[in-house]
């Protein structure tokens, strides 16, 4: 059954992002053992996506090739952007609500990943459409930044999983209040 999944990282207080909107403390784990193949197996998962602008402006920028071909991706800005060669992007400016079961039907069968950001997935959860939380924490305290999702989430979520790797990072699974039902 597909599952709308917010797979992220976040420091040890809860940030996505430092204050300044960048990554650096977080590319410096890129090499730990394991985290690489755990990714790719977690993509694989995958059947469509769906980011806020600041996170395809965010890998715009990286200069790197689009690292999501053949996925659909929902692209939520109110502005025009740029398209990329090859990639499935689809602009819009609906409601999370409105989009979500396009989504879930372009995945067919696999998942749907909310890459980003806080903002955007807050959305989802304030819907009742986010059904797992796919944690990391990365041991580092950045004090201020993006927070991981602003939004309150009603009841306690319920852990269905830990993965530990090395140098200190942690990937906790949560199922949300009421995804269940929707399974």
């Amino acid at each position: 059954m597909t599952r709308t999944q917010y797979f992220v990282a976040a420091s040890v207080d809860g940030f996505i992002a430092d204050a300044d909107g960048r990554l650096d403390w977080l590319l410096q784990f890129n090499d730990v053992d394991g985290l690489t193949a755990h990714y790719e197996a977690f993509l694989a998962g995958v059947g469509a996506l769906a980011m806020g602008a600041a996170t395809y402006e965010f890998l715009l920028a990286t200069g790197h090739p689009w690292p999501y071909a053949g996925l659909p991706t929902w692209i939520f800005t109110h502005r025009a952007r740029p398209g990329v060669e090859g990639a499935d992007l689809r602009f819009t400016d609906d409601d999370v609500g409105a989009v979500h079961e396009a989504m879930v039907r372009a995945a067919a069968g696999k998942h749907v990943w909310l890459v980003g950001g806080g903002n955007l997935v807050a959305q989802f959860a304030r819907r009742g459409l986010l059904d797992e939380l796919l944690l990391t924490v990365v041991p580092v305290v950045l004090g201020s930044g993006a927070p991981l999702l602003p939004a309150a989430v009603a009841g306690p979520l319920d852990l269905t999983d830990v993965t530990r790797f090395p140098r200190g990072l942690v990937e906790l699974r949560y199922a949300l209040p009421g995804a269940a039902r929707r399974a």
